[in-house]
């Protein structure tokens, strides 16, 4: 059993300001594996601090650690106007992701707003929870993710492809699409998940993005690229591409994050700054990414 003591120490790292954000990201997801609430505790503490790349990560972690003690502040973050859209985004999401059927009408209030993001996202956050409150079962996935919709249940390639590309079906449709190519995970799949990335809303290509860095695919690279180097494209996508070239993990891949450290775009500048940590752990003898203890005797 992990010690108070040591969830403090990671807790504390999490919340210092003056250490590097790479470092407070290896604190987060150490966190995210502790899954207790006073671990939450110190997730949630960090909600003050400025980086919006770093407090989408925070409300990210707290719903793949399904642990209904978070709602509360999650629900209030979703609330708060004042908040960037990526973070009250990722909120709304977590909220889906534990599966707090209690949060179901205050998501419903948010499915028509004219932010198109957080409404897209509520609209999938309210249709999967009723989806499981109509006895619908929670997916698993070889990735480890609790997803926004289940994958549809189809494997032809060219179904889906129509399904996945058309901005006449619902987001939700779209999505379970979109999972079941990633299932898929062959070439000509992946090659339709790339085309996603000049279709649809930000929400849906960032989601693209996303899937693309769990699939790890080099095949996957050469959009990816295009889609960083677009000075026009919406930062939470460029963001999301960026991460997801730092899961394919390519030395190439390294090169192109490179590019983009002193980029203008907040997002993509601190992605960058993660990314290529996360590529520094790959190649090393580290044992784990999320490794507290490791960090903390780094630092003294």
């Amino acid at each position: 059993m992990v010690s108070t003591d040591y969830i403090n120490k990671i807790g504390l790292l999490l919340n210092d300001k003056t250490c590097p954000l790479k470092q407070r990201f290896r604190a987060l997801f150490t966190l995210k594996n502790l899954a207790t609430s006073g671990a939450i505790d110190h997730i949630i503490r960090c909600f003050s601090d400025k980086s919006a790349l770093l407090k989408h990560e925070l409300a990210y972690c707290l719903g793949q650690m399904k642990n209904p003690y978070a709602v509360p502040k999650l629900i209030a973050l979703l609330e708060d106007e004042s908040e960037e859209v990526i973070v009250r985004h990722e909120a709304a999401e977590a909220l889906s992701a534990i599966g707090s059927i209690n949060s179901i009408n205050i998501l419903k209030k948010y499915c028509e707003n004219e932010i198109q993001e957080l409404a897209e996202t509520c609209q999938l956050a309210v249709k999967r929870l009723t989806y499981l409150m109509n006895g619908g079962k929670e997916p698993i996935n070889v990735y480890g993710s609790i997803d926004p919709t289940p994958s549809l249940n189809e494997n032809r390639v060219d179904v889906l492809r129509k399904i996945f590309l058309d901005d006449n079906k619902s987001i939700y449709e779209r999505y379970e699409a979109m999972f079941a190519l990633r299932d898929l995970n062959n070439e000509n799949s992946i090659q339709v998940l790339c085309e996603g990335l000049k279709y649809g809303s930000v929400l849906f290509r960032h989601e693209v993005a996303f899937v693309l860095g769990q699939l790890q695919s080099p095949l996957s690279v050469p959009s990816l690229v295009e889609v960083i180097e677009n000075n026009f494209e919406n930062e939470i996508v460029r963001h999301e591409s960026i991460e997801a070239l730092g899961s394919i993990g390519t030395p190439a891949c390294m090169e192109v994050i490179k590019r983009f450290l002193h980029d203008k775009d907040d997002l993509v500048r601190e992605s960058c700054e993660v990314a290529l940590d996360i590529y520094d752990y790959e190649n090393s003898t580290e044992f784990q990414y999320a490794n507290g203890l490791q960090v903390i005797s780094s630092e003294q």
